[in-house]
Formats: C-alpha cells, structure tokens, sequence
C-alpha cells in the first residue's frame, strides 16, 4: 500500500495536509480498518487550487503531441501497474478479484487508450471563411468522483482533462482513495508538470462544496447521486462556472414480447447485478410481457441463484460486499419495503447470504409484480436487487420506461432489430443498450434529466473540457 495516504498532491509533491480530520477506511469484507487516509479542508483547497492555477497558463499552451506523449506514458505506467491497482480496489470496495481485474481496472486502461486515439487526429483548430475557430482548454477544473468505479470515474475526467489542456484538482469518494492514490503517484511519474494534476481527500459537505464554489475553479465535473450533483450545482451558481453532472439512473430493460425470454431475462440478470449492482446504469427495472411474468420471475430466480457471493479475494466469488455499512443498511432498508410494498419476493431477500457473518455482503434478490408506484420501482437501490414490472403492450412498456425522474440508460430486447430501434428512439435517456450491446470507451456516455448533464468518454468527453473561440480577420492582409 502506498505511504502517502496521509498526505496530498500538491504542485507536483505530496504533502502534509492543512486539516487535521482523519478518515478510518474499512475493508467491506471483513469489516476490519485498513488505514487511516487524511481529509482536508478549505485552506487545503485553496492550496491546490492555486497550484493548478499557476501551472494554467504554460500547460494550456502545451501541443497536443506533447500531451499525447505524457498520456502514452501513463498508459505504459498503468499496464505496468495494473494488477497492483485492482488489488488496491478489490480491498477497498470489495469487488471480487476477477471483476477487478476484468472490468474495474480494464475501464481505466480503456479510457486511457481512447483519449490516446483521439488526440491522434483531433483539431483544436479550423479556419470558417476569416474567422478561427479555436477550441481551448477550459481552465481550472474540479473533479469530484464516487466510490463504486474507482478507474472508471478517476480517469474518464482525468485523461480528457488532461488532453484538453486543462489543470485540475482530484478529489475522489474516502470510500475507494486507495486506487486513486495509487493512481496520482503515476501521474507524477509519467511527467506531467509540476501543478498540472493536484489530489486531495475530504468529505463532499467541506471539500467538494470548497471546491465548487471557489472562484479560481472554471469548471466542475462530478459523478455520484442526484443529490450530490444538485449540491455542487448549488455550491458553482455564484460563481457561474461550468458544471459537469453524470448521476442517478433506474434504468429499464424492455423485454418485447418476441424477444428469446430465457437468454433475454437471464441477461438481464446479470446485467443489473454487475459490480454487485453499484452501477448507475444498472438495468434495475425488468419489464416483461403480464402473460410472461411468472415465467419470467421464474427464470429470474434461478438466474440470480446462481451468482456466488462470497470473499472478494476468492477466485471463485463472483460478488463481494457492498461498499460500506451505510450501503449495506440502507439496501436492507429498501428490501425490507419492497416486502412490505406487496411485490413478489423470487428469491435472496434481507441478511447476508448463508455462511456469511461478517462483511457488507447482500443476497442478490429479485422482486416480481413490482408496480410503478412502489419505492423500488422508484428509488435507485444501488446494490444486487431486481425489480420485475409487468406491461400490457410496447405503448405501455414506453411509457412505464420513461416514468422516472432519471434518465441515464435504457435497455431492450427483441428479436426485430427494427423494431428495437424504433422502441429505443422513444426511450429519454442518454444511452440505449439493444440486445445488450457492448459497452464502448468512445460512445458518448451521459444522461437526461436529472441523471445530469454533459457526456463522457471519448472525443465527447473532450468537448466538454474545451472553450470555443472565435478570431475574426484572421485570414485578413
């Protein structure tokens, strides 16, 4: 483990922080304490921040061959680095060891190559008649990231940022620093400037609310709930900076009536249950033909049955624990409602799994006869719980789909790729997934609603850290 844990990044150094608060972290399969990690304050916001703001002006002016370069190097650092940075996220989130290997790290490596590709051919330049456009880095940039994909949400904002010019401070979630430390350490390694790329930890009421509202920040990009987004939003008003939201979802999967029922609902399984079901696109509500419903809950079950849950250092595990006790409770919580609501209880339900005593561990469950109405159908649950909805034809199935204050992903199944499209075209959300369609580094990735705004990944995500400019006679004698 990396001994800067009680220190911070700044200017191209880890240092002491200001504040004195300590964070204990706890490994969420054993509930035992792994470290203490520092958390710091305003005045240690105030130091990063001048920092990325010193380092602005020279790095922005930077070409993107040079930044191509120093990215290629991360990228080499990473690989070389990679089986050490899942390990770090299987002890602090508890995803099993294979899932962090095969996904948790990958998205991270993923992400880097893309930006990679795209700055290969990308122009920051063009000349429209006597005008040049010009597209420019943002400036100084705040970026907040959650827990549940410690790669993922760290270097989707990072690797974008960091070609457009941009210089920033890092402030990812207590719950999963270790990674991101990790992380940061290779950042300074691959040569950045000193400035250029700042980290700090620190709870999201002091330091994330410090960092949105500060004056010197241009732009804030966050992934995490709702109401975290509207708190940032809240916090960045004053100073009317750009502000960057990738949030909630209770995203629905359309399973048409001519869809394969069996490939389609166990599918659908395991697509909601992935990453222990802390996916924010998570296809959590399954809608199912009402003449197909018991059929459905049935394979459902037996689906959900199937997943092992257990020690995330185990091979064999294809789940772990939840991230933390608050989650574990508040998913109990939900359960519980879901009973008491009046759907259908398939399979899993309260407690841990059996011969589980210890650790945040859930039972993957799956709850049928959900109505509309009912707190799971509405609430995201962020954990291993399916809630199957019955519709009456595709009208209905639409409508129902798009009954929710989120709109971040949609999923549907069918056997009539026209007809797929045709369904997905009503859907408002940012994504639409047909027939479980590949996850894809370079495909625009955001939402609407309030699943937030702007989009990630790719040529997409580097739009969103660039200013355009406009220079007239430019083509002028």
């Amino acid at each position: 483990m990396s001994g800067n844990a009680l220190k911070f990044l700044i200017d191209g150094s880890w240092v002491d922080p200001i504040g004195q608060d300590r964070h204990t972290l706890i490994n969420p399969a054993t509930e035992d304490a792994i470290c203490e990690i520092a958390m710091g304050n305003s005045a240690d916001v105030d130091r990063a921040v001048a920092a990325a703001k010193a380092a602005f002006p020279a790095y922005s002016m930077t070409t993107p061959k040079y930044r191509r370069q120093l990215l290629e190097n991360l990228l080499t650092l990473y690989n070389s680095n990679y089986d050490e940075i899942a390990d770090l996220m299987t002890e602090e989130m508890g995803t099993a060891k294979a899932f962090s290997r095969s996904a948790q790290a990958w998205v991270g490596r993923a992400h880097l190559e893309t930006i990679i590709k795209v700055l290969e051919s990308y122009s920051f330049e063009e000349i429209r008649g006597d005008v040049l456009i010009s597209k420019e880095a943002v400036g100084v940039c705040a970026l907040i990231t959650p827990w549940n994909w410690p790669m993922n949400q760290l270097v989707v904002k990072v690797a974008p940022a960091l070609a457009a010019g941009c210089t920033m401070v890092v402030k990812p979630s207590e719950f999963s620093p270790l990674s991101s430390i990790r992380f940061s350490e290779l950042v300074i390694e691959a040569g950045f400037p000193a400035g250029v790329y700042n980290y700090i930890n620190g709870e999201g009421r002091v330091v994330g609310e410090a960092l949105s509202s500060h004056a010197d920040v241009d732009m804030v990009s966050v992934t995490g709930s709702t109401r975290a987004g509207v708190a940032v939003a809240t916090a960045a008003a004053a100073t009317v900076k750009r502000v960057h939201q990738e949030l909630g979802g209770k995203s629905a999967n359309i399973i048409l009536d001519d869809a394969d029922l069996e490939e389609a609902v166990s599918r659908g399984v395991f697509g909601c249950f992935g990453n222990t079901g802390q996916s924010c696109k998570a296809p959590t509500r399954m809608l199912v033909p009402a003449s197909r419903m018991d059929e459905a809950a049935a394979i459902a079950g037996k689906t959900a049955e199937t997943i092992r849950t257990g020690a995330p250092t185990e091979e064999t595990s294809d789940h772990g624990p939840v991230v933390n006790r608050q989650q574990y409770e508040r998913i109990q919580v939900l359960i519980e409602k879901g009973i008491s609501d009046g759907a259908t209880l398939v399979t899993g339900g309260p407690g841990r799994p059996h011969g589980l005593n210890r650790g945040y561990y859930i039972r993957p469950t799956v709850f049928s006869n959900v109505t509309p109405e009912m707190t799971i159908a509405r609430e995201e649950i962020f954990g291993p719980v399916l809630s199957i909805m019955a519709y009456e034809d595709e009208e209905d199935a639409i409508r129902i789909a798009n009954d929710t204050v989120y709109g971040l992903a949609g999923y549907v199944q069918s056997s009539d790729l026209s007809r797929a499209r045709r369904v997905a075209r009503q859907l408002r959300v940012g994504m639409v997934y047909i027939n479980e369609a590949d996850w894809d580094a370079a495909s625009p990735f955001g939402g609407y609603k309030q699943s937030g705004n702007g989009r990630e990944h790719g040529e997409f995500g580097l739009t969103d850290f660039l200013e355009i400019k406009a220079t007239g006679g430019y083509g002028a004698a």
